[in-house]
């Protein structure tokens, strides 16, 4: 699928703790454009799931909530469902361990590409983040990333994120996650094509924000 050229939007994929989101918000404000991570919408969907004591695994019943769940994702972290705000819960352990099998619902994800699709469109672009930004919502981005980063890395750092996570835990945990996004059958998380892929394993934040504004700057049509 193609989009309006005028759209200035940057995907940024990756695994769990490759620095996707800090690079992301970073990033749009160094451009000046607006930045929306999709994985705060899965796990939103995700949120509402449990919260209505529906199964992850009912794809009927999870497909139909996703189609008619009200939510939103602010630019500053700030996620509301159904008018509740759901920032921390979002990103609890209930709603991490069922994410993966709630985003792997194809219908769910129809859905949120379309919104994620839609946001851009009514903003002229932005820097979008998540698992299949440039592979499937905007497979002709003005610049597509594949963030990475070694997996004792990615580990440290969603450990170094809440106080209270086991770092052994979490390793498990990103390992089941990757195994499961890289393996589903719709949309699975991989470097899209054309995309530029950086390991962000030795880099601050600021060298690889500088390293992917250069990028954009670089490919300005005007």
């Amino acid at each position: 699928m193609s989009f309006p050229v005028e759209l200035l939007v940057v995907a940024i994929d990756g695994p769990a703790g490759s620095g996707k989101s800090t690079v992301a918000r970073m990033l749009a404000a160094e451009l000046g454009i607006q930045y929306l991570d999709t994985g705060a919408m899965y796990r939103a969907v995700t949120f509402a799931v449990l919260a209505q004591g529906l199964e992850p695994d009912d794809v009927d019943e999870v497909a139909e909530l996703a189609r008619s769940i009200d939510f939103d994702v602010a630019a500053d972290g700030t996620v509301t469902v159904e008018g509740v705000d759901a920032t921390t819960q979002i990103r609890g352990p209930a709603v991490t361990r069922a994410v993966s099998e709630v985003a792997a619902v194809e219908a769910v994800r129809l859905e949120l590409v379309s919104r994620q699709r839609e946001w851009a469109r009514l903003r002229g672009g932005g820097v979008l983040e998540g698992r299949d930004i440039g592979s499937v919502v905007f497979p002709d981005a003005r610049l597509k990333v594949y963030l990475t980063a070694r997996a004792e890395v990615r580990a440290a750092r969603r450990a170094g994120e809440v106080s209270d996570l086991n770092y052994d835990e979490v390793a498990a945990d990103i390992a089941r996650r990757d195994a499961f996004d890289q393996g589903r059958k719709v949309d699975p998380l991989r470097r899209a094509d054309g995309a530029i892929e950086l390991d962000t394993s030795d880099l601050t934040i600021d060298e690889v924000v500088a390293i992917l504004a250069d990028q954009v700057r670089q490919t300005d049509v005007g």
